[in-house]
């Protein structure tokens, strides 16, 4: 029996166990694959931000050829119950399994829930609701993201749905600092009020995502990433080890890429709109962001989709009144006429993103041959879950909810804009 073979037996999560019973798809809790990247040292997993069937194929299939782990993800915004994306919380799981069977892709990977949303306090309650839905099909990893509120309210928020709903086994991802590109900046302090008062209350994230400088979508910032204020942060939670998480790549250039990598504890990297891009065939540069002409899209002739199914999909927009970003709104109306085209056109819009992703893993985010650091991960743990991160440091007694109110009075941070700020 195979190190691969042995891992499926033991290293799929319960609920993918339950749900796929006869499944020869490695698909694991996000631990793992966090896992694997600090094992081998300065190296990032991508977090493919599978928006539609053709971005999940082309994802899978290079993270095969390059024997790196893989996460797919969808954000709440894109996949939940108010979704713009066909792909969702509750299908993504089985359109994983599926094309990893049918392609026989030998690598773990994680299948995450991203932006977990909580704007107002009274979201948690129906998120207690939500969430465990979401995990009976078939999520393995979630980031649950309260950073919309106040710090306090950020902690108190994340504890009451984390103790209460997420599985003790699945990855975690937390956040600070709501992503908004140069303004509203993250600081040491808020993260570490976040890190240290979960650790009171046993919980361990793998990761944590910053307002580091980048933005969602497809315009960067004036800055980029803030590789210094990311190592000093991390750094700064280095006895809490928890890893770090990027948002927002697509803005950033390869060599700002491969610096987080080299210099910090970022063990994650989410990669969305140039996917999605780069499979319908738009004209991009040589880190994802799509080309502009007069604020027009550049599509590229016989590649992605066939030239009259995009005059179709920008007559759509232009009538919607949709530009730029906002063409993401475009996957949830045409992913079954997308599925409609010919085999050749389906390929070439996966092949496209393959070789993208193949790129990014092996030349930018040295990712590559992790796969088998997580299954040897998943060997010794003889088990789907590794165990808790860390352990705790903090005394519960000075992280209640009196004193966790009384604590974010004090905490240096930035001020946010006001404004719309959703993947």
């Amino acid at each position: 029996m195979t190190d691969f073979e042995k891992a499926l037996k033991i290293g799929r999560t319960p609920n993918i166990v339950k749900l796929f019973p006869n499944s020869k798809a490695l698909l694991v809790s996000g631990k793992f694959i966090d896992l694997a990247m600090q094992k081998k040292g300065r190296a990032i997993c991508m977090a493919a931000n599978g928006r539609s069937q053709a971005v999940i194929r082309g994802a899978l299939q290079a993270a095969q050829r390059a024997g790196s782990v893989l996460i797919i993800e969808i954000a709440r915004s894109e996949g939940g119950a108010n979704a713009y994306c066909a792909v969702n919380f509750w299908n993504m799981a089985r359109q994983v399994d599926a094309v990893c069977n049918e392609l026989n892709i030998t690598i773990p990977v994680a299948v995450h829930a991203d932006h977990y949303g909580i704007k107002k306090m009274s979201d948690v309650e129906p998120a207690k609701i939500e969430i465990p839905s979401i995990f009976d099909m078939g999520i393995t990893s979630i980031a649950v993201d309260a950073s919309h509120m106040t710090d306090d309210k950020n902690l108190l928020a994340s504890i009451d749905i984390i103790k209460n709903v997420v599985p003790k086994w699945a990855g975690l991802e937390t956040e600070v600092g709501e992503i908004k590109g140069k303004d509203g900046l993250s600081t040491v302090d808020e993260a570490l009020f976040l890190i240290q008062g979960l650790n009171a209350h046993e919980i361990f994230p793998n990761w944590i995502a910053l307002n580091n400088g980048t933005t969602h979508g497809i315009e960067s910032s004036g800055q980029g990433i803030q590789v210094d204020l990311t190592a000093d942060i991390h750094k700064a939670l280095e006895k809490y080890k928890t890893s770090g998480a990027q948002h927002g790549t697509s803005g950033n250039s390869s060599d700002r890429l491969r610096e987080i990598a080299q210099k910090t504890r970022t063990t994650k990297a989410n990669v969305a709109t140039a996917l999605q891009m780069i499979s319908w065939g738009l004209e991009v540069n040589d880190f994802g962001n799509a080309i502009l002409d007069n604020g027009n899209f550049i599509k590229v002739k016989n590649e992605g989709v066939t030239e009259e199914l995009w005059a179709e999909m920008t007559s759509y927009a232009e009538k919607q009144g949709w530009k730029g970003g906002n063409f993401k709104k475009l996957n949830l109306p045409f992913e079954n006429k997308i599925l409609g085209q010919p085999k050749a056109v389906r390929e070439r819009m996966a092949k496209r993103v393959e070789d993208f992703v193949y790129n990014m893993l092996v030349n930018v985010f040295n990712a590559q041959d992790t796969a088998s650091i997580a299954i040897e991960e998943i060997l010794k743990a003889g088990s789907y879950d590794p165990g808790p991160k860390a352990d705790r440091i903090e005394n519960l007694d000075d992280w209640t909810q009196e004193k966790i109110v009384e604590r974010a009075r004090s905490i240096i941070s930035n001020e946010s804009p006001e404004g719309d700020f959703d993947d």
